[in-house]
């Protein structure tokens, strides 16, 4: 990934050129067929993806107990995300304990992304603070903002239900 395509996404934010080189340097470009899963929702996480060209499609498992013990294993699709908003996806794994993924990302069209392992971001942070700091920073915005979605997404699906339950 060249630095100037690097720039748009916010976890460079604040970065000098010189500092997202690192990181481009070590990232691995990518592509994904369309149709294919490439991050698979409970399974171990080692890297983010910056999607670079194309549409994805996150979704989460719905786990709803039946009766007799079957369980219906539904998936729901969260949200649709192209290249052109610069997202990034792997970030939860980095932080969460035993590194799982926390969602499905599907390619819906043929994409191209950039691979970097936590191992290699990591390293960066470590022998830089400067970076890591920004790089943290970063990443807590992101994290945070995520939140605060799925919170409101929440607030809007019990008030919802309780809509239902009232007539």
């Amino acid at each position: 990934m060249e630095i100037a395509q690097a720039k748009s996404f916010e976890i460079f934010r604040d970065m000098e050129d010189d500092e997202i080189k690192r990181f481009c340097e070590k990232g691995t470009q990518i592509s994904i067929p369309a149709g294919e899963q490439f991050i698979t929702e409970g399974e171990v996480g080692d890297s983010i993806y910056l999607l670079t060209t194309g549409e994805v499609e996150v979704t989460k498992a719905l786990t709803l107990p039946l009766s007799k013990g079957r369980v219906d294993n539904r998936e729901k699709a969260m949200i649709r995300i192209t290249s052109d908003m610069y997202p990034l996806f792997g970030e939860m794994s980095l932080f969460d304990d035993g590194d799982r993924r926390t969602a499905n990302v599907k390619a819906v069209t043929e994409c191209e992304l950039v691979k970097i392992t936590k191992e290699d971001l990591f390293e960066i942070c470590e022998n830089d603070p400067g970076i890591g700091y920004k790089l943290m920073r970063n990443l807590g915005r992101i994290i945070t903002r995520n939140l605060v979605k799925a919170n409101q997404d929440v607030l809007k699906l019990t008030t919802a239900f309780s809509l239902i339950l009232e007539r």
